[in-house]
């Protein structure tokens, strides 16, 4: 029998009520804890299933720290995959959503609209660098970045011209999807699909003394007149291993594609909302992009959001009669207005003076620290931007699968510190939130896994 029963109509409208189903859940499932009920259904991202099946049982969180369900505190050290800029459970995010959930959850957004999708538009446009005109929403940075290069050929297909080769930084990470695969490097990360992603022109990562070499990689190929655009995350390859290049060196790449009329498109998913020390990356040079992608922070990682920002010339090579022009391109959940008002209160709280304090409070903390294990005969490489310090250790193998990562990830797990390393890269990507203190905790124990890894 159906657990859903028809009740009497009201203004002609029928109700429908449920019926208590059968009980769900048994008792032994009540007992067993939600690590031991996750392993036999849960299939974990960027996880070897069999070599790492466990998973920790988080139930609270609360500022800087992440609480299991034995009652640990771990101090998030990587903001959850560096999302979460203010923090965990932030009362007045949490406000907002409540707020907005009484008011509207969503609707689709082709043919309609809300204010807090055109507000965050409105206030994402005076804060974001260059001439950014229009605001496309998508669900997070990969399908940000999968927007900006259709965009991107799109463009140029609107307006007759042949340019379809796409140009990338050797060892990029720019998403899972297919279009963010093919721009990224090819590694582990894509060497399942290596045969079905579409070809893509990469110029050597920009390391100190390589810059020239780099540039000019760049504009030989810029010059062969068929380029659409040239992607990069600005300052900071990220899941490449904290890779670190001068501003100098990225408004150069970007002054080349003016020159040689190629679209620009930066990578601003990680880097963007405070991470470098200005609010974007971008805004540490004088030469601007053309599209801009966005997510992780853009919420404060309270929900899925990801925003291509584009220029209004972008946007009128598809404003046309011709319905063939228009982007065909959209989610679901596009412009979800929960989504959206979060998104405008962690953009409140980043705006803040306190925020901006943390965060310069966060660099001089780093960099303090970085002087004081420079010189260590345990690493290899320091090097920091903005709120971001990564830390390379000497080793035999440097690769995303090296065995030291999973020794540094328990070391720094056993002492309620969450670290993610990139094979053996320790980096501290913190919450805004993070005290001194807290810091300081992180540091000695950085501290102390050098002495013993070096020992």
């Amino acid at each position: 029998m159906s657990i859903f029963q028809r009740s009497p109509t009201v203004n002609n409208l029928p109700i429908t009520t449920v019926k208590p189903p059968l009980l769900f859940y048994t008792f032994a499932a009540i007992m067993a804890t939600i690590s031991e009920r996750d392993r036999k259904v849960m299939w974990h991202p960027y996880t070897p299933m069999k070599l790492w099946p466990e998973a920790i049982g988080i139930v609270r969180g609360e500022g800087a720290y992440l609480i299991d369900e034995s009652g640990n505190r771990y101090i998030d050290a990587i903001s959850s995959w560096w999302v979460t800029i203010h923090g965990h459970s932030h009362p007045y995010i949490a406000q907002k959503v409540y707020e907005q959930m009484n008011t509207l959850e969503h609707c689709m957004f082709a043919g309609f609209t809300h204010e807090p999708a055109v507000t965050l538009a409105e206030k994402l446009l005076q804060i974001l660098p260059g001439d950014m005109s229009k605001i496309f929403y998508s669900d997070n940075g990969s399908t940000a970045v999968e927007v900006a290069l259709k965009m991107a050929l799109q463009y140029w297909g609107n307006k007759g011209v042949n340019k379809r080769r796409i140009i990338a930084i050797e060892n990029a990470y720019h998403g899972d999807t297919f279009g963010a695969m093919a721009v990224s490097g090819r590694s582990v990360f894509t060497n399942a699909f290596a045969d079905l992603l579409f070809d893509v022109a990469f110029i050597p990562f920009p390391e100190s003394g390589n810059e020239a070499q780099s540039l000019a990689a760049l504009e030989g190929m810029l010059q062969q007149g068929d380029v659409a655009a040239f992607i990069a995350e600005p300052l900071i390859q990220g899941s490449a291993g904290m890779c670190m290049y001068t501003p100098d060196t990225l408004n150069r790449y970007f002054e080349l594609c003016r020159q040689y009329d190629a679209l620009i498109i930066v990578d601003e998913v990680m880097t963007g909302f405070g991470r470098t020390g200005p609010l974007f990356a971008c805004d540490a040079i004088t030469e601007k992009p053309d599209m801009i992608c966005l997510s992780k922070g853009l919420t404060g990682g309270t929900m899925a959001m990801g925003v291509t920002a584009t220029t209004q010339n972008i946007f009128d090579a598809f404003y046309d009669d011709d319905r063939n022009k228009m982007l065909y391109h959209g989610h679901s959940f596009t412009a979800n207005a929960t989504t959206c008002a979060t998104a405008l209160a962690s953009m409140e709280l980043l705006l803040k003076d306190e925020c901006t304090e943390s965060r310069k409070s966060i660099v001089e903390a780093h960099t303090i620290f970085a002087h004081s294990i420079s010189g260590h005969p345990a690493i290899q490489d320091i090097r920091q931007t903005g709120t971001i310090i990564a830390i390379e250790l000497k080793a035999e193998k440097t690769e995303y699968h090296s065995n030291i990562r999973d020794t540094i990830y328990r070391f720094f797990l056993d002492r309620n510190i969450i670290l993610r390393p990139l094979g053996n890269i320790i980096y501290i990507l913190p919450p805004y939130c993070i005290t001194n203190d807290e810091l300081t905790y992180i540091y000695n124990a950085i501290q102390e896994f050098l002495e013993e890894y070096s020992s």
